[in-house]
């Protein structure tokens, strides 16, 4: 019986902290950084919607590039 070799291989993640991009802190601080800090402007010039969304795109960063082991 042989193995499909498509079962061996892992699903690709999005921000995967092992791949060689995110290797630097200050590559994945910007990550978060940058997300953050458009919730913040999307926040104070009156725009909620966008502000929800981008600081969701920051926490989700956070949690993959920093706090997942």
């Amino acid at each position: 019986m042989t193995k499909d070799p498509k079962a061996d291989k892992s699903k690709p993640r999005f921000l995967d902290r092992g791949h060689p991009f995110f290797a630097k802190a200050w590559v994945r601080a910007l990550t978060v950084a940058l997300p953050g800090g458009m919730a913040a402007l999307d926040f104070t010039m009156g725009n909620p919607g966008w502000g929800v969304i981008f600081a969701g795109a920051a926490l989700w960063a956070f949690w993959e590039l920093f706090l997942r082991r």
